[in-house]
């Protein structure tokens, strides 16, 4: 197969890059990111909500403090129930990191993982070694493979950049629908803004109705095991059922590199390459679709919280992103994989890479709606009924 070539030059969407201008003086962003600003002294705002989370969500003597109360709550409302909080896991660092975490503070977690089918092997059996060694029941949702692979197809034909939206609301849906079944009141989820940073709006959109919306127009198969998030079951598990979403790793001194050390001498867990790595669509998306799709390379997320955080050197981060993703050595592999199983012919992928450029905003969305719900949203998230990251993102009223 002839492999698509990049058209990074067309400002036909909102996702499309502008040349570079004006750079952050700490991070790697520049004024490429979407809604970015700087202020006099050349900082981001990216930069400074950094800081404001340090603020909140310290490590320490303070975060430690703040982590054991967290912890005995998740331990006293678990009292009489099979398990104490739903751990989300996906073989991932972060993920497996965390579930050792909750098991070693004396917490009775239940891992819960959606299985898009697109698992690498390396995924999975990180998944069985960490849950089986740690004594961690596994709740496991598998979506259709056919209709899941009708759902991608959807996404690539609509032209928007948000082809993993599905994954990310079918992960979230599951994690409500084990914590329901058990009774449970916590969702720990393994996400840390100190390695991850936060993806800016027009880089990734998701809600329920908007991949419903996409999937009508370009779809063929019926979503009939797909576990969509729609906002009334979203609603119900945050007012009514009060299921709590929190994340211990903002308040651990979480370093990556020892984390994956520690993982594979206690657990023979692997490492799959990179970020998100560990699904096979997930690295097609990262290391291939983003880049040369929307000329958006999603490694300078990590790359600049790991700058924020003091874990990673500016130069160092800079020379890394020096070489293109879509040119690894493992990347045409997985190109030719994805290409494969969706039955695009190498014509059909070619037209699809080079169509023109689309926006969430043109679909049905609840993007309206949770601005209209902004006030509602920032309760919900001081109660820890929604993650931090959502209330910016989501109820932000957007040109």
């Amino acid at each position: 197969m002839t492999l698509a070539e990049p058209r990074i030059s067309e400002p036909d969407s909102p996702a499309a890059p502008a040349e570079r201008g004006r750079s952050c003086r700490v991070c790697l962003y520049d004024d490429r990111i979407p809604a970015i600003t700087f202020d006099a002294t050349g900082l981001c705002s990216f930069c400074k909500l950094h800081a404001e989370l340090e603020v909140e969500y310290p490590t320490g003597p303070a975060g430690e403090a703040k982590l054991a109360a967290l912890v005995e709550d998740i331990r006293r409302v678990g009292r009489g129930k099979p398990y104490d909080c739903v751990v989300g896991v996906s073989g991932g660092c972060d993920s497996s990191y965390l579930l050792y975490q909750m098991k070693a503070r004396g917490l009775r977690p239940l891992a819960a993982h959606f299985d898009n089918t697109w698992n690498s092997t390396i995924a999975t059996t990180n998944i069985q070694r960490v849950t089986r060694k740690l004594g961690v029941d596994l709740f496991t949702y598998v979506v259709d493979n056919k209709e899941y692979d009708d759902l991608y197809r959807a996404f690539l034909r609509a032209g928007v950049p948000d082809i993993e939206a599905p994954t990310d609301i079918a992960l979230a849906t599951t994690l409500y629908l084990a914590a329901e079944r058990y009774g449970l009141s916590y969702i720990v989820e393994g996400h840390s803004f100190r390695t991850e940073g936060i993806s800016p709006l027009g880089w990734l959109y998701m809600d329920a109705r908007y991949i419903a919306d996409v999937h009508a127009k370009f779809g063929t198969l019926p979503l009939r095991t797909f576990p969509n998030l729609w906002l009334h079951r979203q609603l119900k598990w945050m007012v009514l059922r009060r299921i709590k979403r929190v994340r211990p790793l903002y308040y651990m001194d979480y370093r990556k590199e020892d984390a994956k050390a520690l993982l594979a001498k206690e657990f023979g867990w692997q490492w799959y390459g990179g970020h998100h790595l560990e699904n096979r669509f997930t690295a097609f998306y990262h290391r291939y679709f983003m880049p040369l799709r929307f000329g958006i390379d999603t490694r300078l997320l990590g790359y600049s919280a790991l700058i924020r955080s003091g874990q990673m050197s500016r130069a160092e981060a800079a020379a890394l992103m020096q070489w293109p993703p879509h040119e690894e050595p493992e990347v045409k592999g997985v190109v030719e994989m994805v290409t494969k199983r969706l039955g695009l012919g190498a014509n059909e992928f070619t037209s699809l890479m080079n169509t023109p450029r689309h926006s969430y905003r043109e679909f049905g969305t609840y993007k309206r709606t949770f601005e209209r719900m902004r006030p509602f949203l920032w309760l919900m998230y001081r109660l820890d009924l929604v993650p931090k990251s959502f209330y910016l993102k989501f109820a932000r009223k957007t040109p």
